[in-house]
């Protein structure tokens, strides 16, 4: 079997069914994939939306009556698992019919262990959704035909270059790579990311740490189907999921993509390591008490922990200070030290709005 088709699902009747249809009407035969579903909810239509595709697609549904949580969903599928290659798809994706077949023949025939990305056709998710006109397929089905026809403008990511942090263009509606990869480098997804965002990024921070190439899937794209959408709710979430993957990871690389969108990360990064790397000393982040008083140095070398009662910080993080893990007004007071001034005019205001989000006094720069 070529493909395992990850899906991860809650209360998106609507969407799943438009979803399998435009599987079952793949060019690629049915005896090629599977569907792999996993479905926090025990519900009847949901059983009743599978039973329509019997005989056109291999279905398996993995049920569970826990909370949501989309990477325990995608985690459920993976481990059931047995196609060559994994395909991570939303239940809110539907694919042009020549899709399977095209993707396994770009990126997959010569067994080539790659992770491709697929764009995401019509999405946006800066904008709330309150209500979602019904449609029927066949008005996807017309719009899938006419992009195939005609091309669709670039998914937004298509657009960034230089590209020295791909793996924070991991979006997770349509990813592809093998399974033998998946399961060889343990690549679940994190499931102490809680609501929307940001886990993505984090699993593709370590498809890259892998040494699996990331790339753009040019001819690789599904369309985004409408749905009811809380943008301030998930972006919220998303806040909070990246400080988490900052405290996971603590390294430059995810500072800056944690103080940045993922395109200015992209295009800052390379600039930002070179004025880092000609300080020519390691900074990091010291946190403890220091005469009683919760105190955060920020741009700090190892020997300024003596500054700490008991000579002693008690968080060391490996970071400038572009970004932080805390939550916001969490620290008592931030000193900012000289070693942030040698950095440039765009990386020093970043550094400083960043201390001044986390700290209720700020205090820079100290020692200059």
């Amino acid at each position: 079997m070529l493909f395992s088709i990850v899906i991860p699902y809650k209360q998106r009747l609507r969407n799943i069914r438009a979803v399998f249809t435009s599987l079952a009407e793949q060019t690629l035969a049915a005896d090629r994939f599977e569907v792999v579903v996993g479905a926090l909810e025990y519900c009847e239509e949901y059983v009743a939306a599978c039973r329509e595709f019997a005989g056109r697609l291999n279905i398996v549904s993995v049920l569970s009556d826990a909370a949501w949580n989309v990477s325990h969903a995608r985690n459920l599928a993976m481990r059931q698992a047995s196609g060559q290659v994994t395909v991570i798809l939303d239940a809110d994706m539907a694919l042009p019919a020549g899709l399977l077949e095209r993707l396994y023949l770009d990126h997959f025939a010569r067994g080539q262990n790659v992770c491709v990305l697929g764009q995401a056709v019509g999405y946006s998710g800066k904008e709330s959704v309150e209500e979602v006109t019904a449609l029927p397929y066949s008005h996807y089905r017309e719009v899938l035909a006419r992009i195939e026809r005609e091309g669709a403008e670039p998914d937004v990511r298509w657009g960034v270059r230089p590209l020295p942090l791909p793996w924070a263009l991991v979006w997770s509606g349509l990813v592809a790579l093998p399974t033998a990869t998946v399961r060889g480098h343990d690549l679940a997804f994190d499931e102490g990311f809680q609501g929307w965002g940001a886990e993505d990024q984090e699993w593709g921070w370590r498809i890259h740490a892998s040494g699996t190439p990331i790339v753009l899937g040019d001819r690789v794209y599904g369309l985004h189907l409408p749905h009811r959408r809380d943008a301030p709710a998930n972006f919220a979430c998303f806040r909070a999921n990246r400080r988490y993957f900052l405290a996971k990871w603590p390294c430059l690389e995810v500072e800056v993509y944690r103080a940045y969108d993922f395109a200015e990360a992209n295009r800052r990064f390379d600039d930002i390591r070179r004025e880092v790397v000609e300080m020519g000393v390691d900074l990091c982040c010291l946190r403890g008490s220091v005469g009683g008083r919760d105190v955060l140095l920020v741009g700090a070398t190892a020997a300024d922990g003596a500054v700490f009662d008991g000579g002693v910080p008690s968080d060391t993080l490996p970071l400038v200070g572009f970004a932080l893990p805390y939550p916001d007004g969490d620290v008592g007071e931030c000193r900012v030290m000289a070693p942030i001034l040698r950095l440039g005019a765009a990386s020093r205001e970043t550094v400083l709005k960043e201390a001044e989000r986390v700290a209720a006094r700020v205090v820079a720069p100290v020692g200059s």
